[in-house]
């Protein structure tokens, strides 16, 4: 045939990993967290390996600062701010957010999408009550075009 070796080549052959641990060898490294090409979804090459030093994330709404919360407040008309308005604010964002969250991935969860649109969020707003000004009823059911008014 073609393709086979002649008897005497004592060679190593090319392309066989010789020098690459093998699946199931003794240096699989499956167990610990590695990911191998075309396993998930757009992962890819690097970060399946451990990290030394990665970010623990915590406390996120401490991201919002005090000069946040003051701009915020400025827009409302509010003059001056007591020392225990800023953590208090924090704590009812935090809420707030939770749960229009919680109410926005039901519905991309139940429509099968990975991707929030602002449709999500406004319709969420319109069915808890508060809804964005300047997005009237056609935008959510999905009319691109505004009605003219007579």
């Amino acid at each position: 045939m073609a393709h086979e070796r002649s008897k005497s080549f004592s060679g190593i052959p090319r392309f066989t990993g010789m020098g690459l641990p093998r699946a199931g060898g003794p240096h699989n490294n499956t167990g610990s967290g590695s990911k191998g090409l075309g396993k998930g979804k757009g992962q890819g090459l690097g970060g399946g390996f451990l990290k030394r030093h990665r970010k623990v994330v915590r406390d996120n709404i401490q991201g919002v600062t005090k000069n946040d919360i003051r701009r915020l407040a400025r827009r409302g008309g509010v003059k001056r701010i007591s020392a225990q308005i800023y953590e208090e604010t924090r704590i009812v964002l935090k809420l707030r957010l939770e749960q229009i969250l919680r109410e926005v991935c039901a519905i991309v969860e139940y429509s099968g999408r990975k991707t929030v649109s602002v449709r999500d969020i406004v319709f969420v707003l319109h069915r808890l009550g508060t809804p964005i000004y300047g997005f009237d009823p056609a935008f959510l059911k999905g009319g691109t075009e505004r009605q003219k008014r007579p």
